[in-house]
């Protein structure tokens, strides 16, 4: 049975053997994807995001927990720093929810960034697609935890859930942080802690500036002891009736597809550029010559992106000559 066929029936192995083809870009996997992707689109996408220190892994493990316990499928895609010796994920958040792996209504798999910024590996995308063609109801995805640059989530969920923390340090300068400008949900982590209402305060004074339509509502949770989980996965249900009733839903899903048509775009044309010495020896000659102030990198970039399309359209012709 082929590998595509194996994921549409629920195959756990099909799924994890899909996700590592992805993460080495395997182009096997990528027309896997593209012949199934009308099966896409199920899948409720929860980005879990939030600073280093927030508690993020023990909150997932809860959310999963309390949305099996209401009949849902759970995959959940945890992405860890990236080993700087082997270039795998630590694995410390799989390690943590461990006692799920028994549970045949959960996937999980962890994902290393390999250098990628913005809190997501680059193969994320298409491992939410994986477990959404798996059939899981909800596919959560916990981020890194990069700080202010953990922005990336937003190309990819349906809804944000922000963690916060008391004593985490200046709690204004963190909501003024880009990352506080993307969230659905506010839960504040750790909330026995000296501090918890004060920083709830904070956010929820900062939030009344935005005047959005939708409002995030902002609770506390103390996760290790399962305080605070029942009242987020509410607050997220409410998001979700939100979208759908407002049409957001679709407008959040085409602008996330203009996004991943971008991004796939931009690296596409990057390997081309690069997957041979001719093009690379050509751009460190016209690099010198922008270093040299002979020419500017403006026109430069123009002349490259009209060299590639060339050889973009010569390729074509000549796959299709040969077929």
């Amino acid at each position: 049975m082929e590998l595509g066929e194996r994921l549409l029936q629920g195959d756990k192995k099909a799924a994890a053997r899909m996700i590592s083809l992805i993460e080495n870009d395997d182009p096997k996997a990528v027309a896997i994807l593209a012949s199934l992707y009308q099966h896409t689109g199920k899948a409720r996408v929860i980005g879990i995001t939030g600073p280093p220190g927030a508690g993020k892994s023990t909150l997932v493990d809860k959310v999963v927990k309390q949305l099996r316990s209401r009949g849902a499928t759970v995959g959940v895609i945890a992405v860890d720093p990236t080993s700087p010796f082997t270039g795998g994920s630590i694995l410390g958040d799989r390690i943590r929810m461990s006692d799920l792996n028994l549970d045949p209504g959960v996937f999980i798999r962890s994902m290393g960034t390999r250098g990628h910024l913005g809190g997501l590996s680059k193969a994320t995308l298409g491992a939410v697609k994986i477990l959404d063609l798996l059939g899981m109801d909800y596919v959560l995805i916990e981020t890194v935890g990069v700080g202010q640059s953990e922005v990336d989530i937003v190309k990819v969920a349906d809804s944000v859930l922000m963690v916060m923390v008391p004593g985490l340090g200046d709690d204004i300068q963190a909501i003024k942080a880009g990352i506080m400008e993307i969230g659905d949900v506010f839960v504040i982590n750790k909330a026995d802690r000296d501090g918890a209402d004060r920083t709830k305060m904070e956010i929820e004074m900062m939030l009344d500036f935005n005047h959005q339509e939708w409002r995030p509502p902002v609770t506390k949770a103390v996760a290790v002891k399962n305080e605070g989980i029942e009242e987020a996965v509410d607050n997220l249900e409410k998001h979700w009736e939100y979208l759908e009733s407002t049409e957001k839903l679709a407008e959040t899903r085409i602008r996330n597809s203009e996004l991943e048509i971008m991004d796939l775009a931009q690296t596409a044309l990057v390997k081309q550029l690069m997957r041979n010495s001719d093009n690379r020896n050509w751009l460190r000659g016209l690099a010198e010559k922008v270093a040299r102030r002979e020419q500017d990198p403006y026109t430069i970039s123009r002349l490259v992106l009209q060299e590639m399309m060339k050889q973009s359209i010569k390729e074509e012709a000549y796959e299709n000559t040969e077929s």
